[in-house]
């Protein structure tokens, strides 16, 4: 079943494939084992917010955590939040779970931790709950176009 993400990464060229879970994710363990992955192959799509009707997106791998002071002072932002659930699907149009970097309803800022690009093979949002997209790193970077990559973990 195609997604916004693999109609988006199709219309570019990018090579990747669409992995369908078999129930409810509990955990990114769990996620990266049935993918038959490693959990730092998993990158998670984190949106915050940083003034009023202003986004950013910060691709991150694994249980990594997004480092508060690293992201304000790159940002030169003294305040920001994490975005909301009703904010994340108003920006992105994705719910939880299912946020990627591709087919968002408008552009918006994307950092990516150098953690990212760490593996061969990496999976990443599909834009459908229960549905990611394996691909490899090099064709994420790709996909991805010019962003800012920095240490945001």
């Amino acid at each position: 079943m195609p997604t916004p993400v693999t109609l988006f990464l199709e219309s570019l060229g990018i090579p990747h494939r669409a992995f369908t879970h078999p129930g409810p994710i509990a955990s990114l363990e769990q996620a990266a084992a049935e993918r038959g992955q490693r959990p730092d192959q998993v990158i998670r799509s984190i949106v915050f917010r940083v003034g009023k009707e202003a986004y950013v997106m910060v691709l991150i791998a694994g249980a990594r955590q997004v480092s508060w002071p690293a992201l304000r002072q790159y940002l030169g932002q003294s305040r920001l939040t994490m975005a909301k659930e009703d904010e994340l699907v108003a920006v992105t149009g994705y719910e939880v779970g299912a946020v990627s970097p591709f087919g968002l309803p408008s552009p918006m800022r994307i950092l990516v931790d150098e953690s990212v690009f760490a593996n061969e093979e990496v999976s990443i949002g599909s834009g459908v709950r229960g549905t990611t997209v394996i691909m490899r790193a090099d064709d994420l970077r790709r996909a991805l176009g010019e962003v800012e990559t920095g240490a945001f973990s």
